[in-house]
């Protein structure tokens, strides 16, 4: 079969993935891979509790998001069919948003994805370019492994890496830097 006549794989294919995957239509190709190891579950975890309540609910910092672990996001006309680790949306922006169904079509404001050795070329490259697409504006990819934060801003037809934080260092990074981050508890099992 020439690639020109493969079949574009659909959110049907998504659905009707085993449950112990994480499915992915990216650029009409189906991607599955097996639930993350232990360092990459508690990297995003972590994140999303010390983000929460400044973010979220404004205890010690500005407020104004909404931040979900694992989002299903249908982005794009066909639609390319992603899971972030972290994600969030300004509050603003998620007005009249449908509660009824697993996924959105609203793409983040920021998104994180923890990199695994399984991943990493995946979140790298093609999922890079539909977040470039789509308009989401900060990427952060965590190295739980390397100990690593870099951080990328939208800008226009590239992204823009803005910083690279490592080991143990307290940072401040975009768009979250009302609110002092340690390092440190990212990688602490």
């Amino acid at each position: 079969m020439t690639a020109s006549a493969a079949r574009r794989a659909t959110y049907e294919d998504v659905l009707s993935a085993p449950p112990n995957m994480v499915a992915q239509v990216i650029f009409g190709t189906l991607h599955t891979q097996p639930r993350p190891a232990n360092p990459h579950t508690v990297t995003a975890s972590t994140l999303l509790g010390e983000l929460h309540r400044p973010f979220r609910f404004g205890d010690g910092g500005p407020g104004g998001w909404l931040l979900v672990q694992e989002p299903e996001l249908h982005l794009g006309s066909e639609p390319d069919i992603v899971v972030p680790d972290v994600a969030g949306w300004r509050r603003e922006r998620l007005v009249g948003l449908p509660r009824q169904r697993a996924w959105t079509g609203v793409a983040p404001d920021w998104l994180c994805e923890v990199l695994s050795p399984s991943t990493q070329v995946l979140d790298r490259s093609d999922k890079m370019r539909v977040y470039l697409r789509e308009q989401v504006r900060h990427v952060w990819l965590i190295d739980p492994i390397a100990l690593t934060l870099e951080v990328y801003r939208h800008g226009g037809d590239v992204w823009h890496q803005v910083a690279v934080h490592r080991d143990h260092a307290s940072i401040r990074a975009e768009p979250f830097e009302a609110f002092e981050l340690h390092l440190d508890r990212l990688w602490d099992l």
